[in-house]
């Protein structure tokens, strides 16, 4: 891989300080899986009982990572449990090979900790099809334990990163009969992105006590308007994963109709999923795209993923140009149900477009002014009915093409 790039213009000032979630511990090495000199595989420890919901890619060619924490999640939450992760090598395209290499893995952590192989979940990052080499992980499990910290998340943050930026974190207090909850997550994530179910590699800890099946079925519902709203050039990845760990430490009991707490999950997940935008190769604007009016919500997310997947207007937005003629474009050719005569296009407040033609309104020089901005809205309202829909993505420019091109040399 070449040179480092930048730090993302749309990067936040730092690392925020996260809380430390009881149950949960970290620690990172150097193991030299791709590159060298830069910490490349993380630890996670989890306490006994610590329940563990997941969502994952829905990738044909999904990793061998993938497939076996789908085959895991939801087992016993009596045991303690672990994960751990590499980046640098995706393990994916790796046949059966990959599959050994994560059964080496795990059991060697399993082996390390004191802990059901089962309870071990892995992700790896990187490049595809070239084979894992594990024992090079499987050499620092022993130092990776001995140095556990609850302290270390940001580290951890860092750890899993590939072409990321800067590394990603989020956290949320949740108060629960005047007792606190905390919620804190990490995230890593910049090209290849257009999640299938999940996104990237994302994993998040709260010290509340929640079944398995409610925490399932919640981070399921919020993934739906979070990391599943989120693009960055249309590729889904073969090794997206999100894991949440609930590890009970607060003694503060969740069910399904704690709407505090899951609101506070879905502000976590959200702000990471801001995030990875942010941080979108060679990004220089981050993008909301709302629409209204649709047939259906489905049809309008179908709507506003066209919109924000099209190298026209994501080109155009990195170019300055309010070329509105091309939202029209990415939604005629959608899919979802449109009529060119009931529709009317926003830039931020301005409008560009009513009644399928430009509005009586518009101003060239105002919405040029507009597209200087660094965050720009674009709604469109489709005048069909009450379906609605927010996506989020980033413009596409040179350095995206910079960094991919020689990504593997």
């Amino acid at each position: 891989m070449g040179a480092k790039p930048p730090l993302s213009p749309l990067a936040p000032e730092g690392f925020p300080k996260l809380p430390v979630i009881g149950g949960v511990s970290f620690a990172t090495t150097e193991a030299g899986v791709r590159y060298q000199n830069r910490t490349d595989v993380l630890l996670v420890s989890l306490a006994p009982g610590t329940a563990v919901a997941g969502a994952f890619t829905r990738s044909a060619t999904r990793s061998a990572a993938v497939l076996d924490c789908q085959d895991k999640i939801g087992c016993d939450p009596v045991a303690g449990a672990a994960i751990v992760v590499n980046s640098g090598n995706a393990n994916a395209f790796t046949g059966r090979r990959g599959a050994a290499s994560v059964q080496a893995i795990t059991e060697a952590t399993a082996s390390a900790l004191g802990i059901p192989a089962n309870r071990v979940f892995s992700s790896s990052t990187g490049v595809i099809g070239e084979p894992l080499p594990h024992e090079r992980i499987i050499d620092k499990l022993e130092d990776l334990a001995s140095a556990l910290s609850p302290h270390a998340i940001e580290t951890a943050a860092r750890a899993i990163m590939t072409t990321d930026t800067f590394p990603k974190g989020a956290s949320e207090v949740v108060m629960v009969d005047g007792q606190a909850v905390h919620i804190a997550g990490i995230a890593k994530g910049s090209g290849m992105i257009a999640p299938d179910m999940a996104t990237m590699l994302v994993y998040i800890f709260t010290d509340a006590a929640i079944d398995q099946d409610i925490l399932q079925d919640m981070v399921s519902a919020l993934n739906r308007t979070t990391f599943n709203c989120i693009t960055v050039d249309s590729d889904t990845s073969t090794s997206d994963t999100l894991l949440v760990a609930a590890t009970g430490a607060s003694g503060l009991r969740m069910t399904e109709n704690s709407m505090g707490f899951m609101e506070g999950l879905r502000r976590v997940m959200l702000d990471l999923a801001h995030q990875v935008v942010r941080d979108g190769e060679g990004a220089t604007k981050f993008v909301e795209i709302s629409v209204t009016g649709a047939a259906s919500d489905a049809e309008a997310h179908i709507h506003a993923k066209a919109i924000a997947n099209s190298p026209l207007i994501k080109t155009a937005i990195a170019g300055e140009d309010p070329n509105w003629g091309r939202v029209v474009m990415a939604i005629g050719k959608s899919g979802a149900r449109a009529d060119r005569d009931l529709l009317a296009i926003w830039f931020g407040d301005m409008q560009v477009a009513k009644d399928g033609f430009v509005s009586p309104s518009y101003n060239e020089a105002s919405a040029a002014a507009y597209m200087k901005q660094q965050e720009i809205v674009i709604h469109v309202d489709l005048g069909l009915g009450g379906g609605t829909a927010r996506v989020w993505t980033c413009d596409l420019t040179h350095g995206y093409i910079d960094i991919n091109a020689d990504y593997r040399s």
